[in-house]
């Protein structure tokens, strides 16, 4: 067991087939923080919303999540464009998770660092949302096609490799997007006078500076399959959950707490 200042994940997507749930509950089985950060898109809600998919992973899920907030950890949700609905809860808690607007995170050498989702400073997201429900509907077409070319990979014993994220980074306008995007988070950051931005939102993970600000980019749970850290030391890097290590994580088959479950049916309505 691994123990960390904070953790932040995002882009879980739960509600879909492309979510690596498995993967995430042996990422959580295996480390531990004081602070966890929920960056956004943890539950599909549009994905939801055309057809209802929740199997016993993607609700252990939950379950492991709220037993960490049980524990002692802080747990803070920050909803992003695929859970915007939990925006109408800033301020309340559920099952002692916290869901917020945004927060500050300091780090253990003072650095203040502002954890947002992101898609608020997507011009896509703003100006053509229909444009990203189009998108989004093609993604998920490759999401399951990298679904099974996975399974096979499995049980060649190899490692998780996104098809997706290479075609994606393969597209000369997806990499310029990205890249704006990067920038745009960076100068977001500079005028709330932070010292640089954790975000997720694009599925690419990444630690760098942009123009003297620190840009953090925890990744996602259907590609990237990784984590954004602080250790005891203060160090921040990237970790990439690609193999399971360890034997299924055993959940007990609890009901969720009234809150939570009205939670998730308001995302997915």
């Amino acid at each position: 067991m691994t123990h960390y200042r904070a953790i932040w994940i995002s882009d879980v997507h739960l509600g879909t087939s492309g979510c690596q749930a498995n993967y995430l509950l042996d990422f959580l089985k295996h480390n531990e923080a004081d602070q966890f950060y929920l960056v956004g898109d943890i539950i599909d809600g549009w994905r939801l919303k055309q057809s209802f998919y929740w199997p016993q992973t993607h609700n252990d899920v939950v379950q492991k999540l709220l037993r960490k907030a049980r524990k002692g950890a802080e747990v803070i949700y920050i909803p992003g464009n695929h859970d915007e609905a939990a925006r109408q809860y800033f301020g309340m808690s559920f099952g002692d998770i916290k869901v917020q607007e945004e927060v500050i995170h300091t780090t253990l050498d003072g650095r203040k660092l502002w954890v947002t989702h992101g898609d608020l400073f997507d011009g896509v997201m703003q100006y053509a949302k229909w444009l990203a429900y189009v998108g989004d509907s093609l993604y998920s077409f490759i999401l399951y096609i990298n679904r099974y070319f996975n399974m096979i990979r499995v049980k060649m014993g190899l490692q998780y490799w996104s098809l997706s994220q290479y075609l994606k980074h393969q597209v000369k306008n997806a990499v310029s997007y990205i890249a704006d995007f990067e920038h745009i988070m960076a100068r977001e950051a500079r005028l709330r006078n932070c010292d640089g931005v954790v975000c997720g939102h694009i599925h690419k993970a990444e630690i760098r500076e942009i123009d003297g600000l620190l840009y953090c980019n925890d990744g996602d749970w259907v590609e990237s399959l990784s984590a954004l850290v602080e250790t005891t030391t203060g160090e921040l890097k990237i970790i990439y959950w690609t193999q399971i290590h360890g034997d299924p994580v055993e959940v007990p088959e609890i009901t969720l707490q009234p809150e939570i479950a009205a939670l998730i049916k308001e995302v997915s309505v």
